[in-house]
């Protein structure tokens, strides 16, 4: 762990459960908020695009700058929070989340909406390292594998944020509407933040042993007690570099769903439009709930018994969402496959910000968002050469390669 966190922290004795407690409950606010306000900028995306006159193209070239400002950042965010310490790092984002969403609607140009969506992404990325980079420094002195629980709060914070969207659209101006959101983030931060500010990040005791819970957890699985190493070796670095591979897996799953699921519905399984819209609402719940109950779910399965199964069942579901014949059983493949694929991304960013700091967050996470870009244009050079169903099958098969990957680093990854 960086030395910041060596000479600012202090121990998780148990009389600072109550700091702990209340560092979790800040953590899961900035969590549930980054989905709430990400949710109601993609709910506005229609509007916006009218309002520029963009063509579907040029949209989709000035969207690219979410992704581009995300990737750009998130390797530098790392460096900042190893350097100034995640928590004012997460403050600082969360600030610039919630003033960078009111700028989209404020354009009239693809190109203009291009510049905004990259400060945008720049804001969304960083807060994403920052605040990761805080989940995984409590996680450890909790000695809890509470992870999935902060993607819980940003998946429904998500959800929240579009069924917001949706109810206001036909009455609220994406101006407004976008301005809430960023006057709700505004006071939400000056809330929350003077209990990260005043905090530092938790430091495990350096010679406690796992608790009863982990006993249980499978044994190659070591409760994440101890800092990242101050010098990362070759071995470390491949190690972040395989939790990173793990969540572009899931990520590619993601963003696969989100971008062709409903098209899948529609076109290849002739439902209506609203009901090829629930398919990926099925999914979203799905994972939700799994990362609701991944804590406990870790805790009885250890972390590679949870990637293992996981990534197994969400193939199974994959495969039954792409490739069944009736409407009914394509939205219970999805339900699956969400299921499965909901606590691979939390435990791949936990144990590559356990094995190296906020650097490690930054490098997973870069791979994973790598992956939610990659899916939608791969599914959609093969359902060009194939088709459609055949081509969600990759989501399947990416599923199925995080398990392997888990599977085959089991030993590697207990030391």
């Amino acid at each position: 762990m960086p030395q910041i966190n060596k000479t600012r922290t202090r121990d998780a004795a148990p009389g600072h459960g109550n700091d702990l407690t209340r560092l979790r409950i800040a953590l899961t606010t900035f969590f549930a908020l980054d989905g709430f306000i990400f949710a109601g900028w993609v709910v506005r995306i229609p509007a916006i695009k009218e309002q520029t006159g963009a063509s579907p193209s040029t949209l989709g070239l000035a969207l690219l700058g979410v992704s581009a400002g995300a990737v750009i950042t998130m390797m530098f965010t790392g460096r900042l929070c190893s350097r100034y310490g995640s928590h004012p790092v997460t403050v600082v984002c969360a600030v610039l989340l919630s003033l960078s969403v009111t700028l989209p609607p404020l354009t009239h140009s693809a190109a203009a909406l291009g510049a905004v969506l990259l400060l945008f992404g720049a804001a969304y990325g960083s807060i994403n390292v920052a605040f990761n980079s805080a989940a995984v420094d409590l996680v450890a002195a909790l000695r809890r594998p509470v992870m999935p629980t902060f993607h819980a709060a940003f998946s429904l914070g998500g959800m929240i944020g579009a069924g917001l969207g949706g109810l206001v659209a036909g009455s609220l101006s994406p101006t407004h509407h976008l301005l809430g959101l960023g006057i709700i983030g505004l006071l939400v931060t000056a809330l929350t933040a003077p209990t990260l500010l005043r905090q530092q990040p938790p430091r495990p005791p350096e010679h406690a042993t796992a608790g009863p819970e982990h006993a249980t957890a499978g044994r190659e699985d070591p409760a994440p007690a101890k800092a990242a190493p101050h010098r990362l070796t070759p071995r470390t670095r491949r190690l972040v570099v395989v939790f990173g591979l793990i969540a572009l897996c899931t990520a590619y799953g993601e963003g696969a769903l989100a971008d062709w699921g409903a098209l899948h519905l529609r076109q290849d399984l002739g439902s209506s439009a609203g009901v090829a819209a629930a398919g990926y609402s099925c999914f979203a719940l799905a994972m939700t709930v799994g990362r609701l109950t991944g804590t406990t779910l870790l805790e009885r399965l250890g972390r590679t018994r949870t990637v293992v199964i996981g990534g197994g069942v969400a193939a199974a579901g994959m495969l039954l969402g792409a490739l069944a014949p009736a409407l009914w059983a394509a939205l219970l493949g999805y339900s699956i496959a969400g299921l499965g694929l909901a606590n691979l991304f939390p435990v791949a960013v936990e144990r590559a910000g356990a094995l190296a700091g906020p650097s490690g967050v930054a490098t997973a996470s870069t791979l994973g968002y790598g992956g939610m870009l990659l899916g939608p244009p791969a599914i959609g050079f093969m359902a060009d050469w194939f088709s459609l169903p055949a081509a969600l099958t990759s989501v399947a098969v990416l599923a199925g390669v995080a398990a392997a990957i888990g599977f085959a680093t089991r030993r590697a990854t207990a030391g």
